[in-house]
């Protein structure tokens, strides 16, 4: 239990339902689903929605979804790729012969938004409630304006250049081309009107029509290669999650296209280890060496699975295992290595659980802060850079093609025992997320951390040559990190933010943590 004489907050207990997102707003239109007798996708759905709106240069229509969703009494939960791909012109070879690269604000770093379809196929599926009735909260905000939130403020005052150039982009999210500041009333009469037709005609009205015809001939006049056809063509995909076993708990991830197989990867690797023991030096150098070995893998082997052959099975085999474990140095921070050596050719996220046991593990995003900065005039709608994943070189799996999904580093997460959903978590910051989730699992399962205390935990990232560290870490372990040969960075900012609902059967009640890091909450009832 937490100090109470000191700043933070407690998790929020609930014997019905829970709700733990990082937007208010976006917390209480789930909540008032909920309580009004919706299920979690119906929740979830209005939840994203409303944060599209109200936290914009971190999610959106304009963006891409992944799910897992675990309906109650379900064995395995239920995988969504709801993430876009890109225009059927897009060859690698286009590009190299024009000596193109891809660029945050570059309209080759859009592929087709996923999110709108992910919606409707989760609804269609598994929800109560129409789309159009879901979108109503988001439309009001959109209409009637929104207050802007303090760390909504902060990130929306260092994107500032991302969408200044972009005339349409620079109209709906600047005042005299700066960024609102906190209390700021906001208001998107343009992107209000495209969530109209979309409640109106389903995901057709985004995917066909005035709101198709108005992004392809923004991205076009900017050099893109998208078509009504790619619009057309847009479709999520239900896929078969990928698991490992954790000190008896099974862990949920979307497979590749997404960053999932890291988590899992890590887990493996610290699976042998007794972290609860391990002092706070060794613990953090022992993570930074494990996330390095799967990053590294990751970066070479990710890809859209339905166009080269991730090698799912091996990664997860004891012998990669047992492999990476066997390369880390307690003594000394190690490169990663490929073995064996193998050929190849900015987010929101949310947990949900009902009264009746329902389960939604959901992450929505436009990657970086306001995506490509780059916004259709006609319809609002401001467009990710998820393309930016994407390399230029033949001989990676990840190389861009046509109609290619990005590799991913958005991944929402399920834990399940004996058959039964124990939580859905997740964890944003772009590529940290796989680390964010490893971080959470060990601080509960293996420090006994409850969910709160787990997400408050100060964090760190071995990648991109160094280790970044957040403030709150115990005093010499940078010093001594540094000794074993790692480079410290200290973090520019919070590391990440994340939420999970623990589903406590033996009492009855469910324990849900929102990230401090964030503006949101958790509630329940």
């Amino acid at each position: 239990m937490r100090d109470f004489s000191r700043p933070g907050r407690s998790p929020v207990y609930a014997a019905n339902a829970a709700v733990a997102t990082s937007h208010p707003l976006s917390t209480l239109a789930a909540i008032e689903v909920l309580r009004s007798g919706g299920n979690a996708v119906d929740a979830g759905i209005a939840a994203v929605a409303v944060q599209g709106v109200v936290d914009p240069l971190m999610t959106g229509i304009g963006g891409d979804c992944f799910a897992l969703y675990a309906p109650n009494g379900a064995a395995a939960p239920i995988a969504l790729n709801g993430s876009g791909r890109s225009p059927a012109a897009a060859h690698d070879a286009w590009f190299l012969e024009r000596g193109i690269t891809l660029t945050p604000t570059s309209p080759h770093s859009v592929t087709v938004p996923g999110a709108v379809a992910a919606w409707a196929k989760l609804l269609e599926d598994h929800g109560t409630r129409s789309l159009g009735e879901l979108l109503q909260p988001a439309i009001r905000y959109a209409e009637e304006g929104y207050p802007v939130q303090p760390r909504v403020a902060l990130d929306w005052s260092r994107s500032v250049a991302r969408v200044a150039g972009d005339p349409a982009s620079a109209a709906a999210f600047l005042i005299d081309g700066t960024a609102p500041g906190v209390g700021t009333i906001m208001r998107h009469p343009t992107l209000a009107a495209t969530l109209r037709r979309i409640a109106e005609a389903g995901p057709r009205g985004f995917y066909e029509g005035p709101v198709a015809e108005d992004i392809v001939a923004r991205l076009r006049a900017l050099g893109g290669l998208h078509t009504l056809d790619d619009f057309a063509a847009a479709a999520p995909e239900i896929v078969t999650p990928v698991t490992t076993r954790y000190r008896g708990y099974d862990v949920y991830e979307c497979p590749p296209s997404g960053q999932g197989l890291a988590v899992l990867m890590m887990l493996n690797v610290l699976s042998h280890d007794d972290i609860a023991a391990l002092s706070e030096l060794d613990r953090v150098h022992l993570l930074a060496e494990a996330c390095k070995q799967a990053y590294h893998h990751r970066d070479a082997l990710f890809a859209d699975p339905v166009l080269n052959r991730v090698p799912v099975e091996h990664l997860l085999s004891e012998a990669w295992r047992a492999s990476a474990h066997g390369a880390i140095d307690m003594a000394r921070a190690q490169e990663p290595v490929i073995w064996p050596e193998l050929t190849h050719t900015d987010t929101v996220y949310l947990s949900i659980v009902d009264r009746d046991g329902n389960a939604l593990s959901l992450i929505n995003s436009i990657f970086q802060g306001f995506g490509s900065g780059i916004t259709a005039p006609a319809s609002g709608v401001l467009l990710h850079n998820r393309g930016l994943s994407f390399r230029i070189d033949p001989g990676h799996p990840n190389t861009i093609g046509p109609r290619k999904r990005p590799m991913h580093t958005i991944i929402p997460g399920m834990l399940m025992r004996d058959g039964e959903t124990v939580a859905p978590f997740g964890v944003m910051g772009g590529h940290y997320q796989a680390m964010g989730h490893v971080e959470l699992l060990t601080g509960i399962i293996d420090r006994g951390l409850d969910v709160q205390e787990a997400l408050d935990a100060p964090r760190s990232f071995a990648y991109g040559g160094g280790i970044e560290m957040e403030p709150g870490f115990s005093d010499g372990v940078a010093a001594g990190l540094q000794a074993r040969g790692h480079r410290i960075i200290p973090a520019s900012g919070p590391i990440g933010g994340g939420q999970i609902i623990w589903i406590d059967r033996q009492r009855g009640v469910l324990a849900a943590g929102s990230d401090p890091r964030k503006d949101g909450s958790a509630l329940g009832y």
